[in-house]
């Protein structure tokens, strides 16, 4: 049995069938965990999405930052942007359950001495701070008041996990360093803005695998989100997103041999190629 790790899919449903042939994924005996943003900018998220979902216990996925927004977009609460790939799935008539499973998956997944997120760990927080904070947000979001969180989610204050002093403040700072921060000022202040690699941060920012404290050294975090970062390994983290949707790669990381496998982004799985 083997557990593989991809990054993020977004909707590159034949990329990711082409990963899985070059792993030798068995269904019955392989785990697969997903690093969120299952879907969006690419093709086929529907697909994507009930592939993932029917694997059952087979598969694990945190949420990224394009499942949230999908789940808002699906509520009304936020209107499909002009770049958004998911009128398949709005218009599925299983919508209802797809949603449903969506709002049911983790932010933070910890197993053994893994902890999986889509984006980042902010360099405050230990291990069960994260996964406290992680799981209040999924029980708002599995609760009545999923719609109210949905709503409030969006923003980028507070930057600091100090300067969050309302549950609705703390709930926002949790999801926005699971889902987008890349990079940390030396006072812990979160960025959401920087897109570009780790090599071109601006003076006084630091790539967030590098501001893991240090009750982080003996677990390895696995994240993806961030595809100018591309894949990196280093002590206690591996970087998965390698840009499939805008015509780089899908990769894999298997969890037992610690071995990394990736295949190119399939004809027609690029950004922008929809019909």
């Amino acid at each position: 049995m083997a557990t593989y790790v991809i990054g993020d899919v977004q909707g590159c449903y034949r990329t990711l069938r082409a990963l899985l042939r070059a792993i030798g994924f068995a269904a019955g005996q392989d785990r697969l965990w997903f690093a969120g943003d299952l879907v969006n900018r690419g093709p086929d998220s529907l697909a994507c999405l009930r592939f993932v979902r029917d694997l059952g216990d087979r598969a694990v996925s945190v949420l990224g930052n394009h499942d949230l927004h999908l789940l808002a977009v699906a509520h009304g609460i936020r209107k499909r942007g002009a770049d958004d790939t998911v009128k398949g799935i709005l218009d599925a008539p299983d919508l209802p359950e797809l949603l449903a499973w969506l709002r049911g998956l983790p932010l933070l997944h910890a197993e053994a001495e893994f902890t999986l997120v889509h984006a980042a760990i902010p360099p405050s927080w230990s291990p069960q701070v994260a996964q406290a904070s992680a799981r209040d947000v999924e029980s708002t979001l599995r609760g009545s008041g999923y719609e109210a969180l949905l709503r409030a989610m969006y923003g980028n204050h507070p930057a600091r996990w100090e300067e969050a002093r309302t549950p609705v403040e703390r709930q926002r700072f949790t999801i926005n360093a699971l889902t987008r921060a890349r990079a940390f000022g030396a006072d812990g202040a979160m960025d959401l803005r920087f897109k570009g690699t780790p090599e071109d941060l601006p003076e006084g920012l630091t790539p967030w695998y590098m501001t893991l404290g240090s009750a982080w050294r003996q677990r390895c975090v696995l994240a993806g989100h961030w595809s100018a970062a591309g894949v990196r390994t280093g002590p206690g983290y591996v970087t998965l997103d390698s840009g499939c949707v805008w015509g780089g790669a899908l990769t894999a990381y298997c969890l037992e041999r610690a071995s990394l496998t990736s295949v190119p982004c399939a004809s027609g799985d690029q950004a922008g190629t929809i019909e």
